[in-house]
This record gives structure tokens, C-alpha cells and sequence, in this order.
């Protein structure tokens, strides 16, 4: 998939469709819930989780590193409101293209239509992992699937959002 990746951000940064880069310390937002934002980023420096938060709990749904491309999707595809948050762990870089930039872009030519093709189908691929990963009882079992599908995870992530993200008590998780 990064070679997807590489192929449209070589295109963006040749035109330089960027319309903003950020730095983002620890713990700040790129989105939270409740704003429009259709822009989409790519990470040039760090970590980010994108969570959800249901009465006094927070749901750790994916995470984004550097060289990879995260949106708060939801907004991105309806322009509507946002459900999630956006976090960064470490400090971290970001550039942003507008969704209707990018839209145009890959309208151009049919290369740029089949990477962003590639990329969500990847995408859909992922979340299909993650639901099954849910549908598993036994916290060791998630646990193994993960280190197997994400090593990275466990290299950058804090260990209280992994375990966030496994459904699982940080101690569980130490245990491991």
C-alpha cells in the first residue's frame, strides 16, 4: 500500500497541493468530534490514534504513522460532523490537501484513480481484520493477530491505547 501512497503524494508535493502543514505536539487534536473536517493528511512525522468516545469510554479505532495518510473518514466522505478524534501520541508533522483538490487530482488520470481504489480496498481489507479481531473472546488470540498484522503497533504505540485497542486492561496486556 505504500507504494500507492508514494505514487499520489509524489504527484501532490510535484504540483504542491499541500495547503498547510501542522506540528502537533503530544496529546493535541488534529480533529475532534463534532467538526466538518474533510481535509486529508499525510504524516510526515509520528503517531496519531483516532478514537471515539461513548459515555465516559474511549474506543481506540485505528492508529497512523509516518509515511501514511490519515482523515477523520466519516467527515471526509459526507462533509458532515465528525464521530472521531484525531490524537497525536509523540510529537508530530502533518500535511494537509482538501478534499476537493485531492478529488481533482485523481480525476486527472486513471494511475491516480487505481491507487486511491487500492488504498480503500486495503482500508476495507483492515477494518474486516479489526472487527474479527473483536469477534475473538480470548485477549491472547487479538493479541497474537495484531503482533502478527501490525508489529509497528507495538513499536510505537503506548501500551494503555494498544490495549485500549485489543479491548483489553493494560495489566492484561503487560502480562502478555
Amino acid at each position: 500500500m505504500n507504494n500507492l501512497i508514494t505514487v499520489l503524494i509524489d504527484e501532490i508535493n510535484t504540483r504542491n497541493l499541500w495547503n498547510n502543514k501542522q506540528r502537533l505536539k503530544r496529546n493535541e487534536y488534529l480533529n475532534k468530534e463534532g467538526v466538518i473536517n474533510s481535509n486529508l493528511y499525510f504524516i510526515s512525522k509520528g503517531t496519531f490514534r483516532i478514537y471515539t468516545v461513548h459515555g465516559e469510554n474511549e474506543h481506540t479505532i485505528r492508529f497512523g504513522y509516518q509515511n501514511n495518510m490519515i482523515t477523520a473518514i466519516d467527515s471526509f466522505i459526507h462533509d458532515q460532523p465528525s464521530q472521531f478524534y484525531i490524537q497525536a501520541l509523540k510529537e508530530s508533522e502533518v500535511y494537509s490537501i482538501s478534499k476537493q483538490s485531492f478529488k481533482n487530482l485523481i480525476k486527472e488520470k486513471k494511475e491516480y484513480q487505481q491507487a486511491y481504489e487500492a488504498i480503500l480496498e486495503q482500508l476495507i481489507l483492515q477494518q474486516m481484520e479489526r472487527e474479527m479481531d473483536l469477534l475473538i473472546a480470548d485477549p491472547k488470540e487479538r493479541y497474537k493477530r495484531v503482533l502478527k498484522r501490525s508489529p509497528q503497533l507495538f513499536q510505537e504505540i503506548p501500551l494503555k491505547y494498544i490495549a485500549a485497542y485489543l479491548r483489553m486492561a493494560p495489566e492484561t496486556l503487560s502480562r502478555m
